[in-house]
């Protein structure tokens, strides 16, 4: 049985070992294109595939665009991790007010007197900063400038919150390889993108400050940290957002992915493949989490996640 899906490229790596593992487990194939979780939503909307993935919770007006009812099923937890090219310079700390200015364009150089003030023990070059972010429709953009807008009222009065916003300053990569690349091959550059990518390229990140003023490096730790609120409330829905999350190791910009299934699944064949994918992508497929740096589904959101799969009908019918 052949599956297609598309969107997220935050879930990638996660998904292709995910993927792999379920269908040498049943023979199943599952074509996954990371294209970009806007991107995955028109697919989804235009019934091109199986299924999307994002890390932005869809609109009521994408909704209502897919002409039938469609379910968000978390199935992973990661931290967005802020990717900088300084050679010979690590663990460079910055805040939100620094971190808003970079990508606002008023702090232009490595050396800005708010930079060397949160690193009075580094020695920062006066190199120009080029800040790096997404050209596509991207949930990883969703959940970066969800954090910045929770943090900078200038940032949310200017610039707002969305998964693709018009950029103050900066170059476009497509895609979270194309911005880790983008970093890794601009001096100065900085940008935005899941963990895994910054670990792949070997890109130093940068050690945020959190809402309890904590200095916190992003980390399967620091995610999981993140969700523990949202974890304990889990909507019956699975859309929660937890940027800038309180607690002393909560990394703060952090955010859940999401699978987008339509509702009723409408090949008989298809949907037994589809809920039998769900089910280990939520359950047995958490166990390759950790090695590729996302954070294990928490037990409370597994429990909210079976009940939103046993909820989906197929062809009309309930399972």
């Amino acid at each position: 049985m052949k599956l297609t899906g598309a969107g997220s490229t935050f879930d990638f790596p996660l998904f292709t070992k995910v993927f792999d593992a379920w269908g040498k487990k049943t023979g199943g194939q599952v074509n996954y294109q990371s294209v970009g979780s806007g991107a995955g939503i028109e697919q989804l909307t235009k019934k091109t595939v199986d299924f999307g993935a994002s890390d932005a919770i869809m609109t009521a007006d994408q909704e209502k665009a897919v002409g039938a009812p469609v379910v968000h099923l978390p199935v992973t937890l990661g931290a967005v991790a802020v990717g900088y090219n300084l050679p010979g310079v690590k663990d460079i700390k910055l805040d939100p007010d620094t971190l808003a200015g970079i990508y606002l364009g008023t702090i232009k150089s490595w050396d800005d007197p708010k930079i060397v003030a949160l690193n009075p023990s580094l020695k920062l070059p006066k190199t120009a900063i080029a800040p790096v972010e997404r050209s596509d429709g991207s949930g990883t953009t969703y959940i970066f400038t969800n954090y910045l807008s929770a943090v900078s009222p200038a940032w949310k009065s200017k610039v707002g919150a969305d998964t693709s916003v018009k950029w103050p300053v900066g170059i476009g990569g497509k895609g979270s390889e194309g911005v880790a690349g983008q970093t890794s091959q601009t001096p100065g550059g900085i940008g935005y993108f899941e963990l895994a990518y910054a670990k792949q390229n070997n890109i130093a990140t940068v050690v945020m400050k959190n809402q309890a003023g904590k200095f916190v490096p992003p980390s399967v730790a620091g995610a999981t940290a993140a969700a523990a609120g949202a974890a304990a409330n889990m909507p019956a829905d699975g859309k929660a957002i937890i940027v800038n999350a309180p607690g002393d190791t909560a990394y703060p910009i952090s955010g859940f992915s999401w699978i987008l299934s339509y509702k009723d699944l409408p090949d008989a064949t298809k949907g037994k493949a589809l809920l039998d994918l769900f089910k280990y992508t939520t359950t047995s497929g958490q166990q390759f989490a950790q090695d590729l740096s996302y954070a294990p589904l928490p037990s409370a959101v597994q429990t909210v996640d079976a009940k939103i799969v046993s909820s989906l009908t197929i062809a009309g019918k309930a399972q």
